[in-house]
């Protein structure tokens, strides 16, 4: 590793740096500039500009304007419209998950009920949404220290889904009087503040500042190829592959970590409750949703016990959970099917509470199960460039299965079998990963087995990625 060091450092150039307040026991020198300023504001310490802590808040609220928003109108059910309308939102997602647009596309089908521009606003959605979900997995993953990982991972998707709990208030407040039976989808004025909305979003994103530029609290910084392309990333793919092949076992949980969104939304929201208690229900969703990343996510970052039994200790409450909230769920599902609906709850009908909670523990299960799945593979490794790989697999393997779904709930299959797809998924993909927390993740990663198959002079940042970082204390 001396040697390693040693070839590194002479990758940078020497600049004047400037002094930070001690971490560690020791003083830590940071680059020159407006980036690396802390910003004092009363007692409190700000963090700088090229902080993981303050990227990540930044990339959080591109989500929380962007794909929060989107969310919100599609945890309404049928993006708004009525039950004879789903089928273009059922449309539309397939299209987005198969590429993997924008709001206005349902504008505009409000107006001219036009199928095929929505289902091509899927399609471009799509495209745009790999590309986002793949860097923002990166970033939660590979920015935080190992013993932050998991509150970084809680704190993204707080904010994430603030987005879709704010969203969704707006929307039920825009709504409450309609009750369905008038026969109209939800306003356009609900669609034209999604999309100003979500054009600020996208302005947003041009605020973050490039990966090789971050620099932790203690003055590491990320492992990344110094000159990536397109030919590099998609053969990094295969080679992720045959260096970490265990990862294959955790595709299932991948698979399954969207695939139960459409039954959800369409099979149990859009089918069972009036447009306005759809609006509370959703909001009511994406609040659990918070509060679920905030429990797990700090409880997958304890300090007084080792990462090896957190892991273990989450996948036992992940499979406790999953067949508590599912169970409940499969109970509820008997009670209607696709041809016998019964009348919808309104949020006044006799035995709504039971619906509601039951919907609500959907959203806190959603919000578990991702947080989990993310703090499993940012665990494994602290190489950004691996770490962006496993995104890129999580993503694109995660988007193919919600493809299937919404195509499967377009044509109509009987809503017991798409409730039965979801509990058999999600249990048995549990199952399927279990060797993974045994015997994958431990610790800490120690730096030769995060550089083991890295060429030195493919990288930048080595110097400062381990030599003063603290592994995790337990």
């Amino acid at each position: 590793m001396a040697e390693f060091r040693k070839g590194a450092s002479s990758m940078h150039t020497q600049t004047t740096a400037q002094p930070v307040e001690p971490i560690f026991g020791r003083e830590i020198e940071m680059p020159p500039g407006w980036k690396y300023k802390s910003l004092k504001l009363g007692p409190a310490t700000l963090p700088w500009y090229a902080s993981p802590e303050s990227q990540l808040i930044l990339v959080s609220f591109v989500c929380f304007l962007c794909p929060g928003m989107f969310n919100a109108l599609n945890g309404l059910g049928g993006a708004g419209q009525l039950d004879k309308d789903a089928y273009a939102s059922d449309a539309s997602n397939c299209a987005l998950y198969a590429t993997f647009a924008v709001v206005g596309s349902y504008l505009c089908f409000n107006y001219t009920r036009n199928f095929g521009y929505v289902v091509f606003a899927g399609v471009l959605l799509g495209c745009c949404a790999g590309i986002l979900w793949a860097a923002q997995g990166a970033i939660m993953m590979s920015y935080p220290p190992e013993k932050l990982k998991g509150r970084y991972i809680s704190w993204f998707w707080l904010i994430f889904n603030l987005g879709a709990v704010i969203g969704s208030v707006v929307t039920l407040g825009l709504n409450i009087d309609n009750t369905g039976n008038d026969g109209k989808p939800i306003g356009n004025s609900t669609y034209i503040g999604f999309l100003i909305l979500t054009f600020l979003g996208a302005c947003l994103s041009w605020t973050l500042v490039d990966a090789k530029h971050v620099v932790r609290r203690d003055g590491s910084r990320i492992i990344l190829m110094k000159h990536p392309t397109w030919k590099t990333e998609i053969l990094g793919l295969w080679e992720t592959l045959w260096t970490d092949p265990y990862i294959i076992l955790l595709f299932p949980m991948f698979f399954a970590s969207n695939w139960f969104y459409t039954y959800q939304f369409q099979d149990v929201n859009l089918a069972r409750f009036n447009v306005r208690t759809r609006a509370l229900n959703n909001t009511l969703y994406w609040v659990a949703q918070m509060i679920g990343a905030l429990v797990f996510g700090f409880a997958l970052d304890f300090p007084n016990i080792r990462r090896t039994s957190r892991a273990k200790f989450a996948w036992v409450a992940m499979f406790a959970l999953t067949f508590g909230i599912w169970g409940g769920g499969y109970v509820f599902q008997r009670q209607y099917s696709r041809n016998n609906l019964g009348d919808q709850y309104d949020w006044t009908s006799d035995g709504f509470l039971g619906p509601m909670f039951l919907y609500i523990f959907y959203g806190f299960y959603d919000a578990a199960w991702q947080t989990c799945v993310y703090w499993f593979m940012g665990a494994i490794s602290n190489n950004g460039r691996k770490l962006a790989n496993f995104a890129g697999f999580y993503k694109g393997i995660q988007s193919a299965g919600a493809a299937i779904i919404w195509r499967l709930n377009g044509m109509k299959k009987p809503y017991m079998n798409m409730f039965a797809s979801c509990w058999i998924l999600l249990a048995g993909s549990l199952v399927i990963a279990l060797p993974v927390m045994i015997l994958k993740i431990k610790d800490t990663v120690p730096v030769e087995e995060d550089l083991k198959f890295v060429d030195e002079d493919d990288i930048i940042g080595s110097k400062h990625i381990y030599e003063k970082s603290e592994p995790e204390r337990v």
